[in-house]
């Protein structure tokens, strides 16, 4: 590929994503949204200005790498496991809950186990950007509401990253359960490497050189792909490596400091995975999903929030809390487009079940953010009563 290409194919992605940006702040939609509008519009289902699909699609799963290295970072193993405690409970009974109705679903409308296996695991997850970004902050930070939602969202990123490793324990397609024990098999051993490099190599180079800042960021890149790397060498997955990377130096006081650094470089990669999924929509398999889509959607736009009423009730003071919370968490995830895209990749899904998931995530998004904007305090709520910063 040309040098010219590619930096044309830059320059129509950025430059059309911070208008599209744009747009959707002033239409209150998630951006996410507009950069998968942006990939259907100017991708080959569109008007096909940009064909260099490939790679992209490897550079921005760099993103997805960067994302989970940053969420290992964020976690602080106290706070951690103390959200978790009190979420555990919700966490696994909704998301069997939810893995079943995808499962029965997608039996529904012919497709095979094996895809509606997949279409549950995507129907299991909810929205961080939507569900976290869309939160006051005063009440992430200090109220139960933020506290249990929090909660929830980190269970599933477990659950979700559980997920991820079955996916790509056989990339032959077929689901060996021998190779699955030997994945799991390889992840205290990674973990346990992990530790022991970041106590008695990283964290005393950090402390010695911490004043060069260009040398911590260089070394936080090569500590994050080096153990994705490792990680796909054992079997595991490059998300996983970096995953537990992050992990292993939350507890570091470098840890905030290099998450901080690395956030617009993970947003740089997570625009082209938006991009480029939104770029591989098939426009004229519309037809065909159509219906399967807006079925799945409708389901979970509304068994979410009765769901999540229901498991929360017993936690809540209020029951307007528990409903509050249902109506945040009333959609599917990134993680979810993250499961279709892999599963496809991994051939243990066909292209329908793939673009079944994109089509529900898309609508549910959608929708989801109105209720949220319209009904709940948030900070970019069209009503003035409603609007929390």
């Amino acid at each position: 590929m040309a040098d010219s290409s590619l930096f044309q194919s830059f320059f129509l992605i950025f430059s059309g994503a911070a208008i599209v940006a744009t747009l959707a702040l002033f239409g209150r939609q998630p951006l996410l949204v507009a950069y998968i509008a942006l990939g259907v519009l100017l991708g080959p289902s569109g008007l096909a200005v940009i064909d260099n699909l490939r790679l992209l699609s490897d550079m921005s799963n760099v993103g997805i790498i960067f994302l989970l290295f940053l969420l290992g970072l964020d976690m602080q193993p106290q706070a951690l496991v103390s959200v978790l405690r009190k979420a555990t409970f919700v966490g696994i009974i909704s998301c069997a809950i939810f893995l079943g109705i995808g499962f029965s679903i997608g039996q529904l409308f012919g497709f095979t186990t094996m895809e509606s296996w997949v279409i549950g695991m995507a129907l299991m997850f909810s929205s961080t950007i939507i569900g976290i970004k869309l939160l006051p902050t005063t009440v992430l930070h200090h109220k139960k509401l933020g506290e249990l939602m929090v909660g929830l969202l980190l269970f599933q990123d477990f659950v979700a990253i559980v997920c991820l490793m079955i996916l790509l324990s056989d990339s032959s397609g077929d689901m060996h359960l021998g190779q699955v024990a030997l994945s799991f098999g390889a992840l205290p051993l990674l973990v346990a490497f992990a530790w022991v490099v970041v106590k008695y190599l990283l964290l005393p180079l950090f402390s010695r050189f911490d004043r060069f800042h260009e040398y911590v960021f260089l070394m936080a890149l090569g500590w994050c792909m080096g153990m994705a790397e490792l990680a796909e060498t054992l079997g595991l997955s490059r998300e996983i490596g970096a995953f537990i990377a992050g992990i292993t130096l939350a507890a570091s006081r470098i840890s905030q400091y290099i998450a901080l650094n690395l956030k617009p470089l993970r947003d740089f990669f997570l625009i082209l995975f938006f991009f480029s999924l939104g770029a591989q929509f098939k426009l004229s398999m519309l037809p065909e999903i159509l219906v399967p889509a807006l079925v799945t959607a409708v389901v979970v736009l509304l068994a979410k929030p009765v769901v999540f009423r229901y498991l929360l009730g017993g936690h809540s003071e209020l029951k307007i809390l528990a409903w509050d919370i249902g109506f945040r968490l009333g959609q599917i995830s990134e993680f979810s487009l993250l499961i279709a895209l892999l599963a496809f990749s991994q051939n243990l899904i066909g292209s329908e079940a793939s673009h079944l998931i994109q089509a529900t995530a898309i609508l549910t998004f959608l929708v989801s953010s109105y209720i949220v904007v319209m009904n709940f305090p948030n900070p970019i709520a069209t009503k003035d009563e409603l609007r929390r910063d």
